[in-house]
């Protein structure tokens, strides 16, 4: 049975090394700091081309951890889509990028239109963020199903968890000026509140 763990002792577990598991306004999260990221590919038998998400509470927390400029048209899109079920992916290479997309020159990007998850995200900082599922399979949609897969990992008490969408985010990657093609937003996965659109779509919490 897992642990259920008040906001505190869940933030301390997750710096000591656990993973854990919290609500979000979509899924639930499967989650850890940054530098224990790679236990969650273990955990979920995931293969570690799959990147994970860091996940804060704010646009200034996520602004400052990573300490690298912004462009404006990042901070206005982030400032129209968070808090919010978006994934913004970022041509962003520092450590923690290493950390989350092994390989790759990218990160995603996101802060959950959840008050509680924003609680624990404010206390412990960004964290590394996935699906609650065993990879290739169904990801939980509460923490009933979450606790299921995860037996013997804590999650966030106190129950119930603010319902979630049960849906994945919509996920929206910055591309580079490419042939006389302006950069711009294309949709790399569309969620119930974008449209099919693959340019510049407008973002809503």
């Amino acid at each position: 049975m897992s642990l259920l763990l008040p906001l505190p002792e869940l933030a301390a577990a997750l710096e000591a090394g656990s993973l854990a598991l919290f609500p979000t306004d979509t899924l639930p999260a499967l989650a850890a700091t940054p530098a224990h990221a790679a236990a969650i590919w273990t955990c979920k038998s995931r293969p570690r081309e799959k990147p994970l998400i860091l996940m804060g509470a704010d646009l200034p927390q996520l602004v400052e951890f990573l300490g690298v400029a912004w462009q404006e048209a990042w901070l206005e899109k982030a400032r129209s889509c968070w808090p919010g079920a978006f994934t913004l992916v970022l041509p962003i290479q520092v450590k923690v990028t290493t950390a989350l997309h092994p390989g790759g020159a990218s990160l995603g990007l996101r802060v959950p239109a959840c008050e509680r998850a924003r609680e624990l995200l404010s206390c412990t900082g960004p964290l590394a963020t996935t699906s609650a599922n065993r990879s290739g399979e169904p990801a939980a949609r509460d923490a009933s199903e979450a606790t299921e897969l995860f037996p013997e990992l804590p999650l966030l008490g106190p129950l119930p968890w603010p319902e979630g969408s049960g849906a994945a985010s919509t996920v929206l990657a910055w591309t580079k000026t490419v042939d006389d093609v302006p950069s711009g937003w294309q949709i790399l996965r569309a969620g119930p509140s974008v449209p099919g659109d693959n340019r510049s779509p407008g973002c809503s919490a």
